[in-house]
């Protein structure tokens, strides 16, 4: 029986072989266990290697100790036979020879750690000579100890240092073994290969000196100089991903180096690089626009064997490493439109910062969604451009791990260390990190280590903060001197094609300068094109509003379709009263609720051919078990999607998010970037723990447009409602959208009926305006007591056929001239007013509902028009005065109205917390609330 170990398999080896060779050299427990059968799984040293598909859990021996283990030297193990000691040196330098490889550019190559040593292993000087099977390594089957170790050290020790022995993956884990070992870990390369190598570095550093020598001095570029072999480790990424059928990469990066990879990678025109330095055009941004180091680009490249490659660059802010979600919800999108169904011809590449990437949460929410089939994109290609500081903090003070990469250890994936000094190495591990990448569809990733020529920025001194560093670096000559000194010195080039080379950027760099400071340049932006050229932008007058009803024999087909179960489905016998008594309702002709609504908004979207993802924690069912999307067979486990029985290409996907806001809630604003005829839902459990994605919000969704020029259609459901279940179940913080609401850049409705809902969801698709939509959703209101008196929240069938979705609704029951004052409210708090009117048989007080905050048009006006000048108008919400949308209903309404109605407040008092945790409490606050609305 073949048998897999997961983490220990590499100890296990071991011990099997050194059974093999002689039994008694190993416990007499392992002695047992090997007797009864249990063999294990070697690799080939031809590569590949058996893949153990017993994975049966066994009862083995106690591990005393474990594969990363430095106790190699007990007295048992110096008795052993030698070929099972050799084995042992050789597996630990496969775990272990990471710590003796010398890939950091700062420093010496570290001393040899004690699992390393001859001695440990009971060898001296006199064993190199004598001759041991190789088993596993690839070669002749007997190498003397010394060649045995030469190829280990030359595989793991040399500016190359590799962990993969934690992958659990015996067929990963040997793959990559082999076709390390096989190669000494050096990539084969020729003249050609090496000149553009160069190359490469040669344009790389240029840039960096020509800007520098072209503008004042501290102007911020935030340089790559000392990680020049980013460029080149790009470009081979590229060709070689070219040739493993690599069709498309999208780039996600912060601002260092950023420049250097838009005009040395994506191709990005010099002179538009330039005229964002020259900033001679004051007017042309005011208000708008970003840093030059934020920006995002795309383009086609050829590469050398003549196959198009589509690179993107996607635009980021300061926030480093939150662009890594928006990355992969991109890809993903872009997989879907192009039928990527194994993820191979579409690829994301993350760079990262050392101390970003330990540092920020987001990293780990992102890596997270690798292996879930609602996110994956089939492995992401992670480089590290380490430049072992962050701005001014060592590492000592920034990571209580070993490497800046450990945190890839969650995702059982291959970590190469390499030295950023040695460009041939960084070609090696590009090389592996493709080709791993594309086979088994997992991440991986480069950690560069390099340094940082300058500070943080072009105008801060580092050797305020590190002088010992910056003492060394400064004594460093450039890693393109150092390669054209090794290329010269092996006779491969002559110093004058290096010289001739770099004088031939030069003149291009000087070329794009000279242009743009004499002739100018106006950049053209490209960004409503491809797949975004049927919808815009800009503000909401321009686009005219459509026609969202549906006729009823559509609606009755398409209920029926997702609502009567085909017979082969078991549900929960009350998932199937429900959805049952949801078609019956309609072709009655019966008011229904906030869930049908919302499932008939999406059944006849689909059936017009639009496709729907909705994603969030408990999505599926909803967090408050209204929605009920999924089913999932009480007999088989199985998941059951009826909406996907309505259209053949158009598809539902509904999709349970891990325990994540800002990788999720980034993740899907990505896919709308890509995919702006879906309509794309990101639902939150509860509004109050938007929070914790925030910094999307902020820094993407709403200012994507300004900043940046792209638009999103991406809608966020956000519960919102004070029903006494505490501060952080009550309060999705409206007024924070609320205050960044401006230049229409985005939609804030708080809705009231199912209806409306229904129009406000179609609308968002059948209109070709293009903006983030949030909606507040109910929490209590999906309740319907349909049987009781008064007002409640539900809608009829002529409500969508007839209707349309209203930015403000009127009062009905109070006329105008009648009324004493007029209550302006938003959302659930609106019936908490209306039943209070219809109770105690008030008939002098309107209630109109703004059913759209944002943006504000002449609905409102027209509503309140037919209100005698004078007539007290109070805006009631249920947050604190502080909070909510007080304080931009007071800003706004006075300006629209002319001050013809005067405006006052009821609400909450000011409070530092949104709401109590007390339900007593919350009832008392919320009749003291009505009470002071009708007095």
């Amino acid at each position: 029986m073949s048998t897999q170990f997961g983490i220990n398999q590499g100890l296990v080896e071991e011990l099997y072989l050194r059974y093999l060779e002689n039994p008694a050299s190993v416990d007499e427990s392992w002695r047992r266990f090997f007797d009864n059968g249990h063999n294990v799984s070697l690799p080939s040293p031809n590569g590949g290697g058996a893949y153990a598909e017993d994975t049966r859990d066994v009862s083995m021996p106690s591990i005393m100790v474990g594969p990363e283990s430095t106790d190699y030297r007990g007295p048992e193990r110096r008795r052993d036979g030698k070929s099972g000691r050799v084995y042992a040196l050789v597996t630990a330098y496969r775990f272990r020879g990471h710590l003796l490889a010398h890939f950091n550019p700062l420093y010496d190559r570290p001393e040899r750690p004690p699992e390393l040593r001859l001695e440990t292993y009971g060898f001296t000087e006199d064993d190199l000579g004598k001759s041991f099977p190789t088993i596993d390594i690839p070669g002749p089957d007997e190498q003397t100890l010394g060649e045995i170790i030469a190829r280990m050290e030359e595989t793991y020790c040399r500016t190359i240092g590799v962990e993969f022995r934690y992958i659990e993956n015996t067929e990963e884990r040997h793959w990559l073994q082999n076709l390390m070992e096989a190669s000494h870990n050096r990539l084969s390369i020729d003249r050609d290969e090496q000149i553009q190598i160069l190359t490469k570095l040669i344009d790389a550093e240029n840039l960096e000196q020509f800007i520098h020598s072209s503008y004042a001095p501290g102007t911020k570029r935030f340089s790559l100089e000392g990680a020049e072999s980013l460029i080149p480790l790009l470009d081979i990424m590229i060709e070689r991903g070219a040739m493993c059928g690599i069709e498309e990469m999208v780039f996600g990066m912060a601002h260092r180096g950023r420049l250097n990879v838009l005009v040395n990678t994506l191709e990005t025109s010099l002179r538009e690089i330039f005229y964002a330095f020259e900033d001679a055009d004051a007017e042309r941004y005011l208000g708008r626009g970003d840093v030059k180091y934020h920006l995002g680009f795309s383009n086609d490249r050829i590469t050398s064997i003549g196959k198009k490659v589509h690179l993107t660059m996607t635009f980021n802010p300061s926030h480093l490493e939150f662009v890594n979600p928006v990355v992969m919800g991109r890809v993903r999108a872009k997989q879907l439109r192009n039928e990527d169904a194994d993820r191979s011809r579409v690829v994301p590449l993350l760079i990262h910062g050392d101390a970003a990437f330990v540092g920020q949460g987001v990293v780990a929410e992102t890596l997270n969604l690798m292996n879930l089939e609602g996110y994956s994109t089939g492995g992401t290609i992670h480089v590290i451009v380490n430049n072992q500081i962050g701005f001014t903090t060592d590492v000592y003070d920034s990571r209580s791990t070993r490497y800046a990469s450990d945190i890839m250890r969650m995702l059982n994936c291959p970590v190469f260390h390499v030295n950023g000094e040695d460009p041939e190495a960084v070609a090696q591990v590009a090389h592996l990190a493709i080709e791993y990448r594309q086979r088994f569809n997992k991440d991986v990733l480069i950690d560069l280590y390099c340094y940082r020529r300058h500070g943080h920025n072009e105008g801060d001194e580092p050797r305020f903060t590190q002088p010992l560093m910056y003492k060394v670096i400064d004594q460093k000559p450039t890693v393109r001197e150092m390669y054209v000194k090794r290329l010269v010195e092996m006779g491969q080039i002559d110093a004058d094609l290096a010289t001739d080379i770099g004088e031939r950027a030069r003149q291009r760099l000087k070329q794009a300068l000279d242009e743009v400071k004499q002739e100018g340049f106006s950049p053209v932006p490209a960004t409503l094109g491809g797949v975004w050229q049927d919808y815009v932008g800009g503000s909401d007058e321009s686009c005219p509003e459509v026609d969202t009803s549906v006729d009823k024999e559509t609606l009755l087909r398409v209920s029926k379709t997702v609502n009567i179960l085909p017979e082969h489905v078991t549900p929960h016998r009350k998932i199937k009263m429900l959805l049952q008594q949801r078609y019956k309702r309609l072709s009655e002709g019966t008011e229904f609720d906030w869930g049908a609504a919302e499932q008939l908004a999406y059944a006849t979207l689909i059936d017009e051919g639009t496709p729907i993802r909705i994603s969030g924690e408990d999505v599926g069912r909803g967090t408050f078990s209204h929605r009920h999307a999924i089913i999932i067979d009480q007999e088989t486990g199985e998941p059951f999607t009826p909406f996907n029985l309505i259209h053949p290409r158009a598809r539902y996907e509904s999709v349970n998010s891990p325990l994540s806001e800002a990788g999720v809630l980034g993740y899907e604003f990505g896919f709308s970037l890509d995919y702006p005829e879906a309509l794309v839902i990101w639902e939150a459990q509860f509004g109050d723990f938007l929070n914790a994605g925030q910094v999307i919000v902020d820094q993407f969704i709403t200012s994507c447009e300004d900043k940046w020029m792209r638009l999103s259609g991406l809608c966020m459901f956000l519960p919102h409602g004070y029903e006494g279940q505490g501060p952080e179940h009550s309060s999705a913080r409206l007024e924070r959208f609320l205050q960044q609401a401006a230049e229409d850049n985005i939609q804030v409705c708080n809705l009231t009926t199912p209806a409306q809902l229904f129009h406000c969801l179609r609308r968002q698709v059948r209109r070709k305006w293009r903006k983030p939509l949030v909606i507040l959703t109910p929490k209590s209101l999906l309740r319907a007591a349909f049987s009781a008196d008064g007002p409640k929240p539900t809608s009829t069938l002529e409500d969508l056929t007839d209707g349309r979705f209203q930015r403000v609704i009127g009062d009905v029951e109070v006329e105008p001239s009648k009324a004493r004052k007029v209550l302006c409210c938003s959302g659930k708090v609106y019936y908490d007013l209306a039943r209070h009117r219809f109770e105690e048989g008030i008939d002098d007080v309107a209630i109109v509902r703004l059913e759209q905050l944002y943006p504000l048009n002449r609905e409102l006006n027209e509503t309140l028009a037919a209100y005698p000048d004078g007539t007290p108008l109070v805006w009631v919400q249920e947050e604190p005065w502080n909070m909510g949308s007080w304080f931009y209903i007071n800003a706004h309404f006075s300006e629209l109205l002319g001050g013809r109605l005067p405006l006052s407040v009821v609400s909450r008092p000011s409070s530092a917390s949104p709401a109590t945790g007390s339900k007593a409490s919350h009832n008392l606050e919320q009749k003291m609330l009505v009470d002071a609305a009708f007095s």
